[in-house]
Parts: structure tokens; C-alpha cells; sequence
């Protein structure tokens, strides 16, 4: 593998004067597809948010760890310099493009104004090369569609209008969060089918945030498992899928449709991923894990392993 084009260490994000994420450790590199897999509240979006500095700050914000991207942390940098490279080398597709999209301006404005500002383009080649961007993630009649409001374009539209826009400056590391949330299983498809066509042509990084385990083990390289605002396992997607360490990861892979019988009810895990601030001295998953020891509740086990690592006293 090449050299990583993002190394996250030892994240840690804090809101409240609560631990929110801790100790997260992941990196990428061009042209790999890593899922950040989890629950809802796991600390998935904070981490993904953190990179390109967009957290709600002073209510959460980092507070320790370094955000490495081709060799510079980014919490080192002046926002100016991150201006530039936020929306131009890093790019987000967010998971609700009706609450991302500004609904007073057409979808044209929109992409014209980071294709103006990034690339510095005339006005007349912006809207052309928007044209040509929204051909390109299979948006019929282009031009026309430079014209309408959000409001005016599907679901499914208006989430490729999102991936346009973030591939407009041709980044080399897209951050995906919950990039098909709400759309139908066929648009699904053709959106991740594009995202994965995209990377492979131009060798860019993804990081595919999402609790979608089919979706990861179709497109993605590696997987990280996150709960209750750790990593837990990290592994190649094959040898992950195959062989999970963590029990987490264990009962996640058990809820997925194709593990069980047809028809069969899913089974569930249960109760909820501890909030932060009300997480157990030892291992957050303790209290749900039908394999719990003792050493589970008091102490907390460390990431261990080397292509593939668990976080687990107790592992599969």
C-alpha cells in the first residue's frame, strides 16, 4: 500500500467537557475506499466533520490528537489555508442534500461558486464545466438542471447534484458521509456504482461513513467499526466479513439480512450505544455483549493487532 494521504491519531473530540470520540486511530490512502462503520451516536459524523474542521466549535470541538493530510496536520493550519483546501483537495458529500443544498439559489449558482473560486473560472466556463459535472453523475438534460432550485429536483437528483459539486475541484480525498441515506435501493446502487467508478478513474481516497454492512462489504477496501466513540476493529473488508474479532462486530454482521434464514426475523442487539459521559469504565459494549467477562466492565482493552485489530478481552 502507498503512503497514507490521511492519518487521523489520536483523535479526540470533546463537547461539554465530555469525551465524545477518543483515541481513534485510521488512515487512508489515494485510491483506497475505507467504511467507518457504527450505531447512530457511535461518533461516526464528529470524526468525519473534524478533518475538514467544520465542527460546531466552541461546543464541540478537538482536543487532542493530530489530523495528518499529505504530510501537514490540518489543526495546525490558519482557516485561510484550509478555506482553500477544504472544498478543493478535501471534499464532503453530506447526508442530507435538502438541508446542505441552499434553497435560494439554483443548483448552477451553487456549483459555479466553488468552481470560480477553486479553479477560477470565468463565469462561462463555470456554468459549462457545472454542465458537464452533472452529465457526469448521470443527471439528465444537464443544463437545464443548472437552473432549478433543490426543491425542484428527486431525491436521488439532488443527492448527485451533492456528489457534483464535491467532485467539482477534483478532490483527492472525498469524505462520504451516509452519502445514500433515504434514497431507494436502485438509486442506491447507481450512486455508490458512481462513487466507486469515480475513485478507481482518478485515484481518489474515499472514506465511506455508514451502518450499512452490505454497502461496505461491496465497495470497500478496509473497515473500521466504531461504538461509543472508539474503533473497535479494523481490518480488511474481506478478512473482516470473514473472520470479525470484536463482539460487536460479531452481532452487527448477525442483524444483516443474507446471515439469517429467508424470512427469518433479524435478530437484534440489545439496548443503546452508551451517550458520552455515561460510558462504563471498561468496554462501552459491555452491558450489551452477550459474551461478557468480568474484565469486560472494570478495565479497557487496548486495540491490538496488527493487519487486523480488535479491541476485545473476549474475541470471536
Amino acid at each position: 500500500m502507498s503512503d497514507p494521504l490521511l492519518s487521523i491519531e489520536d483523535l479526540q473530540i470533546s463537547a461539554g467537557g465530555k469525551a465524545v470520540v477518543e483515541e481513534v486511530n485510521l488512515s487512508i490512502a489515494p485510491g483506497e475506499m475505507v467504511g467507518l462503520v457504527g450505531e447512530s451516536g457511535c461518533g461516526k459524523s464528529v470524526t468525519a466533520l473534524s478533518v475538514l474542521r467544520l465542527l460546531a466549535e466552541p461546543q464541540i470541538g478537538v482536543t487532542g490528537g493530530r489530523l495528518i493530510y499529505d504530510g501537514t496536520d490540518l489543526r495546525t493550519l490558519p482557516e485561510k489555508r484550509m478555506e482553500a483546501i477544504r472544498g478543493d483537495e478535501i471534499a464532503m458529500i453530506f447526508q442530507e442534500p435538502m438541508t446542505s443544498l441552499n434553497p435560494v439559489f439554483t443548483i448552477g449558482a451553487q456549483m459555479a461558486e466553488s468552481l470560480r473560486l477553486h479553479r477560477r473560472l470565468s463565469a462561462r466556463a463555470a456554468r459549462d464545466e457545472a454542465g458537464a459535472l452533472l452529465a457526469r453523475v448521470g443527471i439528465p438534460a444537464p443544463q437545464a438542471a443548472l437552473d432549478r432550485y433543490p426543491h425542484e429536483m428527486s431525491g436521488g437528483q439532488r443527492q448527485r447534484a451533492m456528489i457534483a459539486i464535491a467532485l467539482a475541484c477534483g478532490p483527492r480525498l472525498l469524505v462520504a458521509d451516509e452519502p445514500t441515506t433515504a434514497l431507494d435501493v436502485t438509486v442506491q446502487a447507481q450512486i455508490l456504482d458512481l462513487l466507486d467508478g469515480l475513485r478507481r478513474e482518478t485515484g481518489m481516497a474515499v472514506l465511506l461513513i455508514t451502518h450499512d454492512l452490505g454497502v461496505v462489504s461491496q465497495y470497500c477496501d478496509r473497515v473500521a467499526v466504531m461504538y461509543g466513540g472508539r474503533i473497535v476493529e479494523e481490518a480488511a473488508a474481506e478478512t473482516l466479513f470473514a473472520a470479525p474479532r470484536h463482539r460487536y462486530t460479531e452481532a452487527l454482521l448477525a442483524t444483516i439480512p443474507a446471515a439469517n434464514a429467508p424470512g427469518a426475523k433479524l435478530p437484534a442487539i440489545p439496548g443503546l450505544v452508551p451517550p458520552p459521559g455515561q460510558r462504563p469504565p471498561g468496554c462501552a459494549f459491555a452491558p450489551r455483549c452477550r459474551h461478557v467477562i468480568e474484565r469486560c466492565r472494570t478495565e479497557m482493552p487496548p486495540l491490538d493487532g496488527d493487519a487486523h485489530k480488535a479491541r476485545c478481552w473476549n474475541p470471536a
